[in-house]
Formats: structure tokens, sequence, C-alpha cells
């Protein structure tokens, strides 16, 4: 359970041997749950939106356009983080920015609402700026409330995701039907209402996160007093090992996400043309399935949070972590090549079940990966531009989703198992390059694990 404790700033040897976790916790995990139940609920239909006949309501866009603007929208949404982390260090701090985000954001998806065509281009526009401004500093925040070398820290990130992916999962069931199977613009406008919600209680809990802000602030006046600038790249030769660090696992990220996030666009295609609709003879729409990886992320957050404390000492390397999630989002992509092999030979909707197993496998790789990323580059990140680096670490996601885009534009026009096939090896060989480098990134992080 998350419940009070005392301000992190002690010794870590005291705050080590806590077992409950800093108040501050619930209110941005419940801050993240509507922030993701807007963007995931929006993002799960936004595909089949652009593409579905305009007789629907929809757009009536090819393929190959829907997942061009697909991949620069996501990309640009998460590439927008980096600005976030600037203008929060450096102008309005996590709090206010991530406060003006969570407005900006409510206003996209208000706008999307709309029918007019301006009116989609404008509403995916806020929410890209919105995003920018808050997804790196609410997580910076998540890092403020423990300190560096806390045995919660992991734990707390993982709690943290769960928040994520309960957000996640209520999205596309909530919105995703109201959009397919009412109005498209009815579901955009829930997700509105949904960013709003989360707004009320990030302003209600705001105390503990304004304690925590300043936490930051004094820690980034102390770094800064120490060094002859405070500011640029005046960093040690420890800070430059552990930014290189970063960098590494940056491009590892960049592949898996490149591989995960084809969950809303080649994969959401799939479950739209090839794939069964129903469930012990209850027809769902295709949206929902994207409510399956967020379930999953859900029950196995616990379990691998969990894991990582009882392991203690034993506890694999971040690196070695980044390795076994290219492997398992590799692996995911084998097991769609004789889907999409049966779905087009045969001309038939396959069971759900393949896309199940494909999701799992992906899941259990984000655990080993997404949770453990953001906890390690707030770890690594010189406490000065932390919230550069964390919009730095987004990028990832930004490349990711780009490459996810530009992948959905061969749906119409590859064979889906040579689509699916290039897509697995591209992971397993990136797997394979991650495992060789565990112990040279390891020497670059230093006493970080």
């Amino acid at each position: 359970m998350i419940r009070p404790n005392t301000p992190v700033g002690g010794s870590t040897a005291g705050v080590s041997r806590q077992t409950s976790h800093p108040r501050g916790l619930s209110t941005l995990f419940f801050t993240e749950m509507w922030e993701r139940f807007s963007y995931y609920g929006m993002r799960a239909f936004l595909i089949l939106y652009m593409t579905r006949p305009e007789s629907t309501g929809a757009l009536g866009m090819s393929d190959a356009d829907a997942a061009s603007i697909y991949g620069t929208y996501t990309g640009s949404v998460w590439t927008a983080t980096i600005f976030g982390g600037i203008i929060a260090d450096r102008l309005l701090g996590q709090y206010r920015s991530v406060l003006l985000g969570g407005i900006i954001i409510a206003l996209g998806h208000f706008t999307l609402a709309f029918k007019a065509l301006s009116a989609f281009y404008a509403g995916l526009a806020l929410i890209v700026i919105g995003t920018g401004l808050l997804k790196p500093n609410v997580s910076t925040l998540v890092g403020s409330l423990y300190d560096k070398n806390d045995d919660r820290r992991d734990a707390g990130f993982s709690i943290f995701y769960m928040g994520i992916n309960l957000g996640a999962f209520l999205g596309p069931l909530i919105a995703g039907y109201l959009a397919e199977k009412v109005d498209w613009h009815i579901g955009f406008a829930a997700a509105g209402i949904g960013m709003t919600l989360g707004l009320l209680q990030y302003i209600i809990g705001r105390r503990p996160l304004k304690e925590a802000e300043s936490r930051i602030k004094a820690v980034k006046a102390d770094t800064s007093g120490q060094s002859s600038s405070g500011t640029g790249l005046n960093f040690s030769s420890a800070e430059w090992r552990r930014i290189a660090a970063i960098v590494v696992l940056f491009a590892a990220a960049s592949v898996f996400w490149g591989a995960y996030e084809q969950g809303g666009s080649t994969l959401t295609l799939f479950a739209d043309r090839f794939t069964q609709l129903s469930v012990f003879g209850m027809a769902f729409p295709a949206s929902w399935f994207q409510s399956l990886p967020a379930i999953l992320v859900f029950i196995l957050a616990p379990i691998f949070a969990w894991l990582w404390l009882r392991l203690g000492p034993r506890n694999p390397s971040s690196p070695a972590k980044f390795a076994f999630g290219l492997l398992f989002v590799g692996l995911a992509f084998v097991v769609m090549v004789p889907a999409g092999t049966i779905a087009q030979t045969q001309g038939i909707r396959v069971t759900a079940l393949w896309l199940a197993t494909s999701y799992f496998l992906q899941v259990v790789g984000e655990m080993f990966l997404s949770p453990v990323g953001l906890s390690v580059v707030t770890k690594l990140s010189p406490l000065r531009i932390v919230g550069l680096m964390m919009g730095v670490w987004f990028l990832a996601t930004a490349v990711g989703n780009k490459l996810a885009g530009f992948a959905a534009g061969f749906f119409s026009s590859m064979p889906l198992p040579t689509l699916f096939g290039w897509v697995a090896v591209i992971a397993l060989v990136a797997a394979v390059l991650m495992f060789l480098l565990v112990k040279p990134v390891r020497k670059l992080m230093g006493d970080v694990n």
C-alpha cells in the first residue's frame, strides 16, 4: 500500500529500510492514470478513425497516409518532452509544468470532439504540446520522492507504472467503445473528461509534490555551487560516463518501442481486418485489444516490483534488463509471423489468441525495460539537468513511435509474415548486441545499478 512516509533527504540507510512509500506517490499515481486514460483511450481508435470510410463519419484515408500521420503525431508527443524538460528546469518548475500540460491536453481532446478537419489537426497539436510539458516532469517528481540509493525506488516506479497502465486499460474500453459504437467525436470528448479528472486530483494533492520540487531545486542549487559555472556542459568525468550509458540505453529503448508501439498501428489494423472480434459469442470493437497490454502490465507490475526487491543484491543490472526486454518483444513478433500467414493465405480471421500471446510477450519485455528505464535515468542524470535528460529518455519513445508508424505504412503493400518477420529480426539482433554490451555499460554507470 502507498502510505505517508518521512520526506526523502535524510540518511540513505534510514530511508532504505522503509517498506512504505511517500504520500506523494499516490497523487502522481492517479494523475498519470487519468492522463494515460486520455492518451491511450484516444490512441486506441485514432488509426481506425483515419482509415475507416467517410460513410462511417471517419476520415477515409489510405493506410499509408494514416500511418504517416499516426507516426508523426505519436513521435512528436514524445519529442516534445525534451522541451518540456527544459521549460521545467529553467522556467516553470516540475509542478507547474505538469499542471499547465494537463490543461493543454484536456483542451486538445475537447478540440478533437469537433468534426472539422482543422479541429482534428489542432487537437493533435495541443496534445503534443501538453504531453511534452506533463510527461517528463511527472516522472521526475516520482524520482524526487526517493533518495538516490533508496531500495524502494524501483518498486515505487513499478507502482507508478501500474497507474499508467490502469489508465491505459480503462481508456480504450470507454473512449474506444464510444468512438466505434456511438460516435467518433464522443470518444474524443471522453478522453478530455478523463484528463480533467486527473487535473482535479493533482491540484488537491499538490502539497507533497511542491515539497518534492523544493528538494529538486535545493539539490540543483547545491550542484551549481560545486561547479565553476553550475550550468552548461561542465560535468565531471563520472557524469559524462553516466550520460554515455544513457545514450546506449536510449538506442536500445528506441528499437524496443519501434516494435512495441505497433500495437496502436500495425497490430490495431491486424485486429480490425484479420482477427475474430468476439469472445464466447460477445462482439467487441477492435480498439479493445489496446486494453489487453495495459491489464497485463497491471497484473505483472506488482510481481516484478516484488521480484526486484526480493532479489536484492542479485537483482540483474539495468543493461541486462534492457537486453531481456528486447528479447521478449522480438519473440512477440515471431508469434505474429504464422498468424499473418494464416490470415493472408487462407483469407480468414484468426483467433484472438495470436494477438493475446504476442501482447503477453511484449508486456513481459516491457516490465524488464520501461519502469526500470524511468528509474535508472533519474539516477544517472546530473541533477541540474534531470528534466532535460528525462526528456531525452522519452525521445527514445518518440523515435520508436515514428518507426512504428513507418512500419504500419507497409501494412497493405507488404505480406504480413514478411513485415512481422523483419520486426522480429531487428529486435532479436538488438537483444544480442545489448547482452554483449552489459558489462561495458555497467562500467559507464559506475555505482548505479
